[in-house]
């Protein structure tokens, strides 16, 4: 299925230079089974400067907080994590664009991936400094759910990959994901302001055995609830400034966002 982003023109990804190579993330080794970690790549190294502040996006869509937001931060690099094809290349061609264009962007790359299944088995500890979630997919029938993103084990593997201070920053429009979401920030997020519930939150599924080990073996837990600082490049009356949200103020949608922070300690 096309959704017709190039409008009758080819998408030019830039593999190696803006999208990355199946050379710069080759196959998981079969030692993977054995060895948990033998995946691991640091993604850093995909940039100029991989010295720099690293910021990464899950589900990037047709890239406008990208766009935006690393023109703004030439200091920071950016990765992009997006699972559609067509949507991670339309967005690799617009950065494409701007670097051959205006020189601007080189601090920004694309992925074609789930970045769940990248954070558990290919990203390292402790190297992201801010993970940015913005309007991702509510699966809204249960038998669907499995697959929102939220889930204990991606917020144990965010937890790992995170700097300590390093933030997950999450926007919804939909309030029953954001009831799941609460309902797993609960178990992994102290709320200095935390005032009596007035979402109700669903039932979700146990963490799988490793996980409630390793909170069980914590004092504190993982992360800080806090709230939600709106990023430079959202416009006057915004919280980030994606096509989706933009999409959904015309619509008349309300929003709720918050942010993860790592306990500094962690």
């Amino acid at each position: 299925m096309s959704f017709g982003l190039g409008h009758g023109n080819p998408l030019d990804p830039a593999p190696g230079v803006v999208a990355i190579s199946p050379d710069e993330l080759p196959p998981l080794p079969d030692t993977i089974i054995d060895d948990p970690e033998s995946g691991r790549l640091d993604p850093r190294q995909w940039f100029k400067s991989p010295e720099n502040r690293f910021e990464l996006e899950i589900g990037s869509g047709k890239g406008a907080f990208l766009v935006q937001q690393a023109e703004l931060q030439p200091e920071a690099n950016f990765l992009g994590i997006e699972w559609a094809g067509e949507f991670a290349a339309y967005t690799a061609d617009r950065i494409r664009r701007r670097q051959e264009n205006a020189n601007t962007h080189t601090n920004v790359r694309v992925l074609n991936s789930d970045a769940a299944q990248f954070l558990q088995w290919r990203c390292p500890d402790a190297i992201i400094d801010v993970l940015h979630l913005y309007f991702s997919d509510p699966w809204p029938k249960s038998r669907h759910h499995k697959k929102r993103v939220i889930q204990h084990q991606t917020l144990f593997d965010i937890w790992r990959c995170l700097k300590p201070g390093g933030e997950l920053r999450v926007v919804t429009d939909h309030d029953d994901l954001w009831a799941w979401d609460l309902a797993h920030f609960d178990h992994w997020a102290s709320d200095p302001d935390a005032e009596p519930l007035e979402i109700a939150r669903p039932k979700i599924p146990a963490p799988p055995s490793t996980v409630t080990a390793f909170l069980a073996s914590r004092e504190t837990k993982p992360y800080e609830l806090t709230g939600f600082d709106k990023p430079e490049s959202a416009g006057e009356g915004e919280l980030v400034g994606t096509n989706f949200e933009r999409k959904f103020r015309i619509e008349g949608r309300s929003f709720n966002a918050g942010v993860l922070r790592k306990h500094c300690e962690s």
